[in-house]
């Protein structure tokens, strides 16, 4: 366990994270962190160890990628189970990169469109004319 000097308040936590003290709340009630109770300080305040804070950082990154909570809460059960499901844990990780992958892809698509559309805004903005532009329909 990490000296009471190391540990934060889940204020700082909260800051430090970008998530919300309720968020905070949740993921130790969800099962979402690595310990399955977070330390408790004088006057039963949460004290979050500095390896529990990089854990936050890195569900929060998951779920920023849309990995769904289940699977974030199946991720930190099997770190908490310890040595020994390394290949369950890759495979989460790898499910979620295609995952993310795929979303890149689309974007790229959806980028590609919107550049070409504002070469064509730029264009006729260059020549002062708007023929050739979608208009309205009375």
């Amino acid at each position: 366990m990490a000296d009471f000097e190391e540990e934060l308040g889940i204020g700082e936590v909260a800051r430090r994270t970008g998530l919300s003290v309720h968020a905070l709340r949740f993921y130790e009630r969800e099962g979402l962190l690595i310990s399955e109770h977070v330390a408790r300080g004088m006057g039963g305040h949460r004290r979050y160890s500095p390896q529990e804070v990089y854990w936050l950082r890195i569900c929060t990154k998951l779920r920023a990628s849309g990995m769904p909570l289940a699977k974030i809460r199946r991720f930190a059960e099997l770190v908490r189970e310890g040595p020994g499901n390394e290949d369950q844990r890759l495979e989460l990780l790898r499910e979620q990169r295609r995952h993310v992958e795929n979303q890149l892809a689309e974007l790229e698509e959806c980028l590609h469109i919107i550049n070409r559309k504002v070469g064509v805004y730029e264009e006729h903005l260059a020549e002062g004319t708007a023929e050739g532009l979608w208009t309205a329909k009375a």
